[in-house]
């Protein structure tokens, strides 16, 4: 069974930074497309970055801030965030797609349960 666990969350002032973690089990990271996504209260889950083959993906809000990368000896994938805004509070989910898929909740069908990421002004 595909099963992803995130780690990382918790509550940061703005400027900081914060590391998620997604540890995946059930296949290897790099054979399939990885994806970052959020959801803030009352609004839709976006994606935020997302991996596959070396090529990455970023919303255009995080450029500059976020770093997705994944270790394939651990089988997990990472979410550096800095300089965190108060717009970046969320819960933050990692998903796996064997792929092809675009950095849209809607191509992705095993999803993590959560890390809540609140980042106070």
């Amino acid at each position: 069974d595909v099963q992803l666990v995130e780690s990382g969350g918790g509550l940061v002032q703005a400027g900081g930074s914060l590391r998620l973690s997604c540890a995946a089990s059930g296949f290897t990271v790099d054979d399939y497309v990885i994806g970052w996504f959020r959801q803030a209260p009352g609004k839709e889950r976006e994606g935020v970055s997302c991996i596959a083959d070396g090529i990455i993906y970023y919303k255009n809000s995080v450029k500059g801030r976020f770093t997705i990368s994944s270790d394939n000896a651990k089988n997990t994938v990472y979410l550096q965030m800095n300089s965190l805004k108060p717009e970046d509070t969320a819960v933050y989910y990692c998903a796996a797609e064997p792929g092809p898929a675009m950095c849209e909740s809607t191509d992705f069908r095993s999803w993590g349960q959560g890390t809540q990421v609140t980042v106070s002004s």
